[in-house]
């Protein structure tokens, strides 16, 4: 028995869901669709407190900090320049690589 191509065609044909490269098409959408679902009920149960309630005060204490850290610079300048000879630490002296010894095995 000799069969059409057509029938042949027809025969061996697998339904829709059989077919993985479909499964992988529809998993991409399905995956954003559920995603954003679980950011959804994350964002709606556990709101972020943006604003505190004395947010003026937090904005100049916050101001007075940045404009103290300006100054540091000129305030060590100021401090180093005060300080007596006397009080100021003695470096150790440089020490010459040639003249270090050199250990024995």
């Amino acid at each position: 028995m000799h069969a059409h191509p057509n029938e042949s065609a027809t025969e061996s044909a697998m339904p829709w869901w059989r077919y993985p490269l479909l499964w992988m098409v529809i998993a991409g959408p399905a995956l954003v669709a559920v995603a954003s679902i679980a950011t959804f009920w994350l964002a709606a149960h556990r709101p972020d407190a943006l604003v505190s309630e004395d947010y003026y005060r937090e904005g100049i204490e916050i101001n007075r900090t940045l404009a103290d850290r300006r100054h540091l610079p000129a305030l060590a300048g100021r401090n180093h320049a005060a300080t007596p000879a006397g009080a100021m630490p003695v470096a150790p002296a440089p020490v010459d690589p040639s003249s270090a010894r050199k250990a024995v095995p």
